[in-house]
């Protein structure tokens, strides 16, 4: 079984990705995954990253894609895969494909994790950690509050918000996302895979949703 996680940020589907890949034995693959992965293991696609990554620039699209593709003619993705947040644009999307398709592998479903705007704003701008041992909290949210306001439970450092977790980023991330990502989901809508999941709810219930449209795959 091959997978494609989409959502904004903030809407869980790297929690998601995590617990399925570990349920079902799938392969959780990560842009960021995928070049420490090539960078690490010193391969030709890898090496070509680093560059980039080292200057800061962005890896080019047919870098990522062309990682990908090396895992699968490795034979490392032959237990089923989970790509996280990849494709980001239409053209990532169809050089994905036909990729695949040189391959021989096919995508199952491309899930989208519907959270709405307000949502993802009041979680990501609740985000906080600790700059000592790196604890994260949620200001926002009931369970994952700090027992003392904006301090550590830990070691009583104040907590520290990053720069793209405040609301205006935040708010600029999410129009980023619906520009790039819109015609990636009319394009999955049409390839008659995509599977919406209402990802508002807690992490418990999402996973339930999940495995019953992965059900439906097998």
């Amino acid at each position: 079984m091959n997978l494609i996680f989409l959502g904004p940020p903030g809407s869980g589907k790297g929690t998601q990705a995590f617990k399925l890949s570990e349920k079902l034995g799938m392969i959780h693959l990560s842009t960021g995954d995928i070049l420490r992965d090539a960078v690490k293991n010193k391969t030709e696609l890898g090496l070509k990253a680093e560059g980039y990554m080292n200057r800061g620039d962005l890896v080019p699209d047919e870098l990522i894609v062309g990682l990908i593709e090396e895992k699968i003619g490795l034979g490392e993705l032959k237990s089923g895969f989970i790509l996280d947040g990849f494709p980001r644009t239409l053209p990532q999307a169809e050089a994905l494909k036909d990729m695949l398709n040189e391959n021989m592998v096919n995508l199952d479903k491309a899930i989208l994790f519907f959270v709405e705007d307000k949502e993802i704003i009041r979680r990501m701008s609740g985000r906080r950690s600790c700059p000592k041992c790196k604890a994260g909290y949620n200001v926002n949210i009931d369970s994952l509050k700090p027992k003392n306001d904006n301090l550590c439970d830990n070691d009583n450092f104040e907590l520290i918000q990053r720069e793209d977790d405040k609301e205006d980023t935040v708010r600029n991330r999410l129009e980023i996302y619906k520009k790039q990502t819109q015609p990636i989901e009319d394009y999955y809508r049409k390839e008659s895979i995509l599977e919406e999941i209402n990802a508002q709810t807690n992490p418990e219930e999402v996973f339930k949703v999940l495995l019953d449209k992965v059900a439906l795959t097998n």
